[in-house]
């Protein structure tokens, strides 16, 4: 099935409002979850993926166009709900111990990845096509978004541009950096510790000038 150039098009075909159906939509997601672990992207079939959820591949096809299309919602999915995550991590900002609550935020992002390796999938997948790179573009502009929000306390007389702009650097070397960290499994703890030093005294430097903006 041919891809879609538009990456409005990698969105599901539909999505479940019936229990029944909902079982059957995280069944296909769940499979296709540790397909991607077992064989990666280019070895991805939908056919496999229908047959490990035990669901028709028609009924695969009413949700999702073609394998694209899966993997850009396992990334929605990926995103937002770490952006539920960081909501509740927000209101802790800003406090005296920012610092420790973003260290914390880092640690348990790392640890999602190290544990449960399609994350990594996930996100090597959607750097396969100019539509699905486009769609992840997306995806991170709107998690970016929270994170300006977060950031917003920070840094109060930074201008509005610049905070999306910091945010959205911020998500992506988050996120470059996790596969970084996980690509040898020995290094993950010291690859994370590196990211912590960058965040921090990004964010400082960040801190510092908003403070000197409002002074003058």
């Amino acid at each position: 099935m041919e891809l879609q150039d538009d990456p409005q098009e990698l969105m599901p075909r539909r999505r479940p409002t019936q229990e029944r159906s909902k079982r059957k939509f995280d069944a296909l997601l769940q499979a296709s979850r540790e397909l991607l672990v077992e064989v990666g992207f280019e070895s991805f079939t939908c056919e496999e993926v229908a047959a490990r959820a035990e669901v028709p591949i028609g009924t695969l096809y009413q949700f999702f166009a073609n394998k694209y299309v899966i993997v850009c919602e396992l990334n929605r999915q990926d995103l937002v709900a770490v952006s539920r995550e960081l909501a509740d991590f927000h209101g802790e900002i800003p406090s005296l111990d920012w610092l420790r609550h973003m260290n914390q935020f880092v640690d348990h992002l790392a640890n999602l990845w190290m544990t449960d390796p399609s994350r990594r999938e996930v996100w090597l997948a959607m750097q396969s096509t100019p539509s699905t790179r486009a769609t992840g573009a997306i995806h991170e502009k709107e998690f970016a978004e929270v994170v300006s929000q977060m950031l917003r306390p920070l840094t109060p007389r930074t201008p509005r541009a610049r905070r999306t702009m910091m945010a959205e650097v911020l998500v992506h070397v988050v996120y470059s950096m996790l596969n970084f960290s996980v690509q040898d499994e020995q290094g993950n703890a010291e690859a994370v510790s590196e990211l912590k030093r960058l965040m921090v005294a990004y964010l400082l430097v960040a801190e510092k000038e908003s403070r000197s903006a409002s002074g003058r």
